[in-house]
């Protein structure tokens, strides 16, 4: 079975999880707005609605918004309008990520940080075994050294 978008499992990062899978609806389509309004597409779109518009009105073939078209400067402050506030909640969404991306990191440092010292207690811990054994080992050789010089 594909996992969805909105299957938490569909995502390894428990930010992902938080601001994707348990997103609400309006946080959703904020960002799939916010999305298209950033995207060349967009861009393009509106390139080319525009010059027919206008093309459209000074040719005489629609002209419903003669010059200065003010319809169509009413519909650019009207999807300003919207657009603003879109996009100020995206940013708050990315700033939200962002902070949670930092929290996770930072837990997964300190755990990073508790197996390493726990690797140096343990490297310690085996160097001081090795100097004791290093410590008995010239003590034996001392007493064979000492009973082949005293014969025996």
């Amino acid at each position: 079975m594909p996992r969805t978008s909105r299957d938490p499992r569909a995502y390894r990062h428990p930010v992902n999880v938080k601001l994707v899978a348990e997103a609400p609806m309006g946080a959703r389509v904020a960002d799939m707005i916010t999305g298209f309004l950033g995207s060349w597409r967009f861009i393009v779109l509106q390139t080319v609605v525009v010059v027919a518009w206008i093309v459209g009105n000074v040719i005489l073939l629609l002209h419903f918004d003669p010059y200065p078209f003010i319809l169509l400067n009413l519909a650019f402050s009207t999807q300003a309008a919207y657009a603003a506030p879109l996009i100020l909640l995206a940013g708050n969404r990315a700033a939200v990520r962002d902070r949670l991306t930092l929290e996770h990191a930072a837990e997964e440092a300190d755990v990073e940080e508790r197996q390493n010292e726990e690797l140096l207690r343990g490297n310690r811990e085996i160097l001081e075994h090795i100097e004791r054994l290093e410590e008995r080992i010239l003590l034996l050789e001392q007493r064979i050294v000492g009973r082949l010089e005293s014969g025996g």
